[in-house]
């Protein structure tokens, strides 16, 4: 009875206008006295952040932040598959003939998750890696290799959590809520990073000036407020560390496995 009602409560939350008055309110020059609160209640590491808390002029500045350079090391093997957030491991392993199995108890299919995109037909027996960004998490996104963009896609849907019950209650988030798609042509064939919405996200946004040519490392795109990406490799072109597994924290730049190389 209790996840009934709560799945409801969150069906009827999950309207991208309840986001959008949460995005303006995060946006204001009233929610600046939040800031601090928000930073205590989540125990994020402030002396990271690029700029002092007084210096962000709204929630959303601070919580789209920037580091200081050198927070964060990028793995300098050209082979390296880079994670593209610090974040929580939620699912990983190989896909099969075209599906996502068990993520949170859910299985999920290369089409519904690439909108039924024609490139689907080169995931389908490919390496999936999901990364969940919590409040407390830095919450840019940086490109996992070197490469080419060849395509981006914004798919329109819904804001559902993506948190563990979003995952474990609701039916199918990562594929029915909104997403950002960017596909990266590299040397050992192509990587595919889904950012995806959630509730009480305004938006998912590229970073400015958009580049085709992209380096390991370099800003992507950013969160406004906590989501999850979904990093997928095309047939026979990764190997995952060993290590690699549900419930690892990692961070931007570290190496999640590698890219097979002829």
């Amino acid at each position: 009875m209790a996840n009934w009602l709560l799945r409801l409560m969150t069906e009827l939350s999950s309207r991208k206008w309840i986001s959008r008055l949460t995005g303006r309110f995060a946006q204001s020059p009233a929610s600046r006295r939040f800031i601090p609160r928000f930073a205590r209640m989540y125990g994020i590491r402030t002396e990271e952040a690029e700029k002092r808390l007084d210096e962000y002029a709204t929630l959303n500045e601070f919580f789209t932040r920037r580091l200081k350079p050198g927070m964060r090391t990028v793995d300098s093997d050209p082979a390296a598959l880079i994670s593209p957030v610090d974040a929580l491991i939620t699912g990983a392993g190989p896909i099969r003939t075209g599906t996502i199995l068990n993520v949170k108890g859910q299985d999920y299919t290369i089409d519904e998750l690439l909108n039924r995109s024609p490139r689907t037909e080169s995931y389908k027996d490919g390496y999936y890696i999901v990364l969940y960004l919590s409040p407390t998490d830095y919450h840019r996104i940086h490109t996992p290799v070197d490469g080419v963009i060849v395509e981006r896609e914004h798919v329109p849907g819904k804001v559902y959590p993506v948190n563990e019950f979003g995952l474990r209650q609701m039916r199918r988030v990562l594929s029915r809520n909104e997403r950002l798609i960017t596909y990266i042509r590299h040397g050992s064939g192509e990587a595919a990073v889904v950012k995806v919405g959630a509730m009480n996200v305004s938006s998912i946004k590229y970073a400015e000036p958009k580049r085709d040519q992209v380096s390991k490392g370099e800003e992507l795109a950013y969160f406004e407020f906590g989501s999850t990406v979904v990093l997928l490799t095309e047939d026979g072109t990764f190997v995952p560390r060993n290590d690699l597994q549900p419930g690892l924290k990692v961070r931007m730049g570290e190496k999640l496995g590698m890219l097979v190389t002829e």
